[in-house]
């Protein structure tokens, strides 16, 4: 085993612990910081793995941009920052399901792959990706800035039980709307 194996198996480890951590957290605001450890361990596993644009590209959108706002949006929503305790149902059949789907993809990459070495292919450059991206994917990438967008100003919205609503006086006034209120000279 190589260096870049141990630091491979370390920052994989890591990410598993994180992850764990993000799904049995009953505090909303940790598992949101959880979560920004685990994708940062994914962007280390990247870097040891020599691909680098992805690794930055993970920090930047996924830690930079959507666990940002996630957490933007728990605090708009004046969601409960602290311990829930509706989140008390029984958490072994996920355990079961998922720890048997793990060992499952675990048997399955042993015996495609038997413990040997496999070729990585040439990389790639940030210029090739690039035309990919936006010759062939610019159209999902369009639609998804507008469904955030659309999910910030909904949960603007949401947060602001003013908006939409008429001020309680001005339905119960009895001064009719072309007379100027008093005191407001």
């Amino acid at each position: 085993m190589t260096g870049a194996d141990v630091l491979l198996l370390a920052l994989g480890a890591v990410a598993v612990g994180a992850g764990v951590l993000v799904v049995t957290t009953k505090h909303l605001v940790r598992a949101g910081l959880y979560l920004v450890v685990c994708l940062g361990a994914l962007a280390g596993d990247f870097l040891v793995l020599s691909a680098e644009l992805v690794a930055w590209v993970q920090v930047l959108i996924y830690v930079g941009a959507v666990v940002v706002l996630l957490l933007f949006a728990v605090m708009l929503t004046r969601a409960p920052i602290g311990a829930s305790d509706d989140l008390d149902r029984p958490g072994w059949p996920a355990a079961l399901i998922g720890g048997g789907a793990g060992l499952g993809l675990t048997a399955l990459l042993v015996d495609a792959y038997r413990w040997s070495t496999v070729t990585s292919p040439d990389t790639g450059t940030a210029e090739r990706l690039g035309e990919q991206i936006f010759q062939s994917w610019v159209l999902p990438f369009e639609v998804l800035s507008v469904l955030l967008l659309s999910a910030l100003v909904g949960a603007i919205v949401l947060s602001r039980p003013d908006i939409g609503r008429q001020p309680s006086g001005a339905a119960a006034s009895s001064e009719p709307a072309d007379v100027e209120p008093r005191g407001r000279r």
